[in-house]
């Protein structure tokens, strides 16, 4: 955290000392933009044929936490670390496309040029400090903060509450609650 935002501030003071009304600079920091979102997409690449190379069957169970400001239960979960991956891969590349979307919308509708060259760092920083690049790239053990499930990375889910189960308590609870509610939906059918 702390990294981010001393790798922020200094990207910010490089920038104040260039002239983003200077079309040749707009140039390379849009070709930058571009080069990190190649970047990215390669390595979302590599990191999915290393995923289907490991075919890692490991069974995994976990509670998937309800999502916030709903009536929904938290849902129990049945997979194995392959489909785990491949599903936090789609959710990574959804992201980073969106993420792209967005950030050229804001370049070309409203000529910023800043947020553009903070995200040509920032994206590719955050792509390789993610648990999938971390395993599959880096080649580091799943261990600690590594072990799937993951925790979600959302900086405004306080707590534990956001965050997947794995105790097995957590998991009978939730698969209970599961079949209850299927019961319910049984009898009213």
């Amino acid at each position: 955290m702390i990294l981010n935002l001393v790798l922020i501030f200094g990207i910010i003071q490089i920038l104040r000392k260039l002239d983003l009304e200077d079309p040749v600079i707009i140039t390379y920091i849009r070709l930058a933009y571009f080069v990190s979102q190649i970047i990215i997409l390669a390595l979302y690449y590599v990191i999915s044929l290393k995923i289907e190379k490991s075919n890692d069957l490991t069974s995994l169970k976990y509670v998937e936490p309800a999502k916030p400001f709903t009536n929904e239960q938290p849902k129990p979960v049945k997979t194995n670390y392959r489909d785990y991956d491949r599903e936090k891969l789609q959710e990574a590349l959804k992201t980073a496309l969106t993420g792209a979307g967005i950030m050229m919308a804001f370049h070309l509708y409203f000529n910023l040029t800043q947020p553009l060259a903070l995200q040509s760092i920032m994206s590719v920083k955050t792509a390789i400090q993610s648990p999938l690049a971390k395993i599959h790239i880096l080649g580091q053990k799943a261990e600690g903060d590594l072990r799937r499930p993951w925790k979600n990375p959302n900086p405004f889910a306080f707590g534990e509450a956001n965050q997947p189960q794995v105790d097995k308590q957590a998991i009978k609870r939730a698969e209970k609650a599961e079949k209850a509610e299927k019961n319910a939906k049984n009898k009213d059918d």
